[in-house]
């Protein structure tokens, strides 16, 4: 829409609210309000004034005021507000140059794209994210100078099997959770309810599913989009998710890793270029590629180590990134393959559909970054024609370990991973998507408030490894 026709839609909708919404550094989105009389059409070049400086990564308290300039392409009606209120998602802009605020994800994700089409490459990048969560009923956590423990709770988890009152059995064994129907999968109607809110706000939503875990975890799967809009979508699309479940007594979460013994949850990224209209990764190569696409893959492949500080961003993910369990760890390629870092695949046989898979990545990542991160990895590989070696169409967990040792892993833990992007983000500084000074501030954020926060803290496994040495 342009901002006269926000401005139509707000007085035939009887609008009486406007939401502004933002995402700060590690990705969780903000968000600020106004009668909507405050909404005119200059509004949309003139921006809102808001505080900066108690936004997780972003602006020192002596440069703190800044400008949100609202995308009239993203508006919609929010579903939960009683009072009728629109929703905007907006980037930031410095009051005083007027110029983007590069702290700012999306600004960064926008970048992306700019990058993309001057490289010639190509002209639209699409990305697929498949984000899975679990549907709790109760959560407890605290942690503090004597004590620490968090206590989890699904009506449909395996563990209360057991239960004396009200256990009607049905519950999922551990990881065998994948497909079946209730009354085994308790959430069908509860995913269905999320489905039509998501679609009520725009989002093209193609299925949805039981994931493999126990314990209420669940695929929504939305249609491919370009870049930005992807990244704007999984912001609604998490948003949606959580207060549909909150409105039914339950509680979402989109952890990699909150169950242990069980499956953890990725965000498997589809992506594909296309230039003029025309796909540009079908081809007559392996698993019907082009030759431009396993370059994509090369430098995805390459990157991978350090991409995973930006699409595995939280000491939680390396739970899930563990060799020999469920989570793609070893950086290969394969088609129809599970157990590789890039899956192509194979489901239909026209271009159109010709896509790789990146399976590393999940939902605790900000979007904006990670979809930017990787199309910059991939770009890389393309521009510089990385060579991603010989496909591995094995079953990678049953590898020998001589034949193991010539197939690089991802990181081992967040440490490990910020370390890797300290020595390898050239990438992503091309076309000044990425600054140095934003990687600095990333990574000093990511190791003070979590790699190192995380480490000082005695683990409750320990007292139970160590307590009597």
């Amino acid at each position: 829409m342009t901002p006269k026709e926000v401005l139509e839609f707000v007085k035939k909708n009887d609008i009486k609210q406007l939401d502004i919404r933002f995402t700060d550094l590690p990705g969780v989105q903000q968000h600020v309000s106004y009668p909507i009389d405050q909404l005119t059409e200059d509004s949309f070049e003139e921006g809102f004034g808001i505080d900066g400086s108690s936004i997780r990564g972003w602006a020192a308290i002596n440069e703190s005021d800044m400008l949100l300039i609202p995308d009239p392409n993203t508006a919609f009606i929010d579903p939960f507000f009683e009072e009728k209120t629109l929703v905007m998602i907006g980037t930031t802009i410095d009051p005083i140059t007027r110029q983007h605020y590069e702290r700012d994800p999306r600004w960064i994700a926008m970048k992306a794209e700019a990058y993309l089409q001057n490289t010639g490459v190509a002209d639209t990048a699409y990305f697929g994210a498949e984000a899975e969560f679990f549907i709790f009923d109760n959560i407890r956590f605290d942690q503090n100078q004597h004590s620490g423990f968090y206590f989890i709770d699904a009506e449909e988890g395996r563990w209360n099997s057991g239960r004396a009152e009200n256990n009607l059995g049905y519950r999922p064994r551990y990881k065998e959770g994948y497909f079946p129907v209730p009354p085994t999968d308790h959430y069908q109607e509860l995913r269905a309810e999320m489905v039509r809110t998501m679609m009520e706000c725009g989002l093209e939503i193609e299925c949805h599913h039981h994931e493999v875990a126990t314990g209420g975890q669940c695929e929504i799967d939305q249609r491919f989009n370009t870049l930005v809009k992807s990244a704007d979508n999984m912001m609604t699309y998490k948003y949606c998710i959580r207060n549909v479940a909150y409105q039914y007594g339950k509680t979402v979460t989109f952890m990699p890793k909150p169950i242990f013994g069980d499956n953890g949850s990725g965000m498997h990224t589809h992506q594909s270029l296309w230039k003029g209209g025309k796909p540009l990764f079908a081809g007559d190569g392996y698993a019907g590629l082009s030759q431009l696409a396993l370059y994509y893959i090369g430098g995805l492949l390459k990157h991978a180590r350090a991409l995973a500080a930006i699409i595995a961003p939280t000491t939680n993910s390396y739970k899930r990134l563990v060799p020999g369990y469920e989570a793609p760890v070893n950086l290969a390629y394969s088609r129809r393959n599970r157990s590789a870092a890039v899956r192509i695949p194979m489901y239909s046989s026209s271009p159109k559909a010709k896509r790789i898979e990146f399976r590393p990545p999940d939902p605790s990542s900000n979007p904006y970054l990670a979809f930017a991160a990787m199309l910059m990895a991939g770009l890389d590989g393309v521009i510089n024609k990385i060579d991603p070696g010989e496909s591995l169409d094995k079953d990678i967990y049953d590898l020998s370990p001589e034949e193991m040792k010539n197939v690089p892993s991802m990181p081992a833990s967040l440490e490990e991973a910020l370390s890797c992007l300290e020595e390898d983000h050239a990438f992503l500084l091309k076309g000044d998507v990425f600054t140095e000074e934003l990687i600095e501030t990333y990574i000093a954020y990511k190791r003070k408030n979590e790699a190192d926060a995380v480490r000082l803290r005695p683990h409750p496994y320990e007292f139970a490894l160590y307590y009597d040495i």
